[in-house]
């Protein structure tokens, strides 16, 4: 029987955002009739650059974009192959078709899901122009090991950190670790705008250099292109004026997104359920993601407790139907089998206790027999 309880969603903008000073940020903006390129944007870039750890933040329109200007401002050739995961949602081969590239898929880890550190050494035999490693649901990837293979290799490492902001291991952020960083701002993000937004990072001065060109038409001056294969991806200002609002909390809200997976650990630690392998700093919680053969039924068994789910992501890159075939002879079983098993729960900031609990106890009663 359907329960008559509200429904839990898997996130809630209205409570992530509640306390948030939004109404005052956009009247900042709009009294300053400056609304491309303006102080907002320039203001939240340091601030952004400085909470990271990393020299430059040069923001964009969205994280797609973030992905594809770091592979352009990386002199990416046509036809040239990029490494990446191939169970993370399409967005790194999104960005490396629209560059010109080629995905070369690199096999996870069984328990992270990242990026695993003995694949990629594999792939590298390949030579691939460039390495994207997804720090994914918010978890660190084994971020040290694979920049140091890159580094051995000459490969360039972009980090992939749309869903770990705020995640850090030994006291460097994501998005320190690489040659160059993508962040989204997409609203359900840890840091997360109130439409689209992005932001590309890097400690280099020269790639730094091209990237700000790049965004903006490939201009070294206003109408003057040096450089061809620019854009127009530009973080606006009232979106930045948010992201300045939000920034400050970043670490308060990754603290109960933290909480709440630990509750959840705690909880399903005797059920028959992969959970994630940490939940400290290296951790953002962006995504409280269990595994279980028995998905669709929990699924079912959730939305009948007014619990919302979802799947990230349900297909694996190289069975795309996009493709058309083209990776039918590759096998990346651990990969495949997170895509078939992988689910979602509700954990975000301002989820309320009650909520967490509901949750807990749903759950519960499917392993019990209950929901079965």
């Amino acid at each position: 029987m359907t329960s008559n309880k509200r429904t839990i969603p898997l996130f809630s903008s209205a409570l992530a955002n509640q306390g948030i000073d939004l109404a005052g940020a956009m009247r900042r903006v709009l009294e300053s009739n400056s609304f491309v390129m303006g102080k907002e944007v320039a203001a939240f870039e340091a601030e952004f650059a400085a909470y990271t750890g990393v020299a430059h933040c040069i923001s964009v329109a969205n994280g797609t974009d973030a992905l594809e200007l770091a592979l352009r401002a990386l002199d990416l050739q046509p036809g040239q192959q990029v490494a990446c995961v191939a169970n993370a949602g399409f967005y790194s081969a999104t960005a490396i078709h629209l560059a010109g590239g080629v995905p070369l898929y690199v096999e996870v880890d069984e328990q992270s899901l990242t990026m695993a550190p003995q694949a990629l050494e594999r792939a590298l035999r390949d030579k691939p122009a460039a390495v994207i490693a997804t720090h994914l649901y918010g978890q660190l990837a084994d971020i040290e090991q694979l920049a140091a293979l890159c580094r051995s290799a000459g490969v360039p490492l972009i980090e992939d950190c749309a869903q770990s902001h705020g995640a850090s291991r030994g006291g460097r952020r994501a998005g320190s670790f690489g040659d160059i960083a993508c962040f989204s701002f997409y609203p359900t993000k840890n840091l997360g705008a109130l439409g689209d937004g992005g932001a590309v990072l890097t400690a280099n001065d020269a790639l730094a250099a091209r990237l700000r060109a790049l965004r903006q038409y490939g201009w070294s001056k206003k109408y003057e292109v040096a450089m061809l294969g620019g854009g127009n991806s530009r973080l606006d200002e009232l979106q930045a004026a948010l992201l300045r609002e939000k920034l400050p909390l970043l670490e308060q809200h990754n603290a109960r997104r933290r909480a709440i997976a630990a509750r959840y650990n705690q909880a399903f630690a005797k059920l028959p359920l992969r959970l994630p392998v940490s939940v400290g700093a290296d951790f953002a919680a962006h995504l409280y993601v269990v595994r279980t053969e028995r998905r669709e039924g929990l699924r079912a068994h959730l939305a009948e407790c007014g619990v919302a789910t979802d799947v990230h992501y349900p297909i694996a890159d190289i069975r795309q139907p996009a493709f058309g075939g083209r990776y039918d002879g590759v096998s990346l079983p651990v990969s495949e089998a997170a895509c078939a098993s992988a689910m979602s729960l509700p954990c975000f900031p301002g989820m309320p206790d009650e909520d967490v609990e509901r949750v807990v106890e749903a759950v519960a009663a499917f392993f019990s027999g209950a929901g079965a």
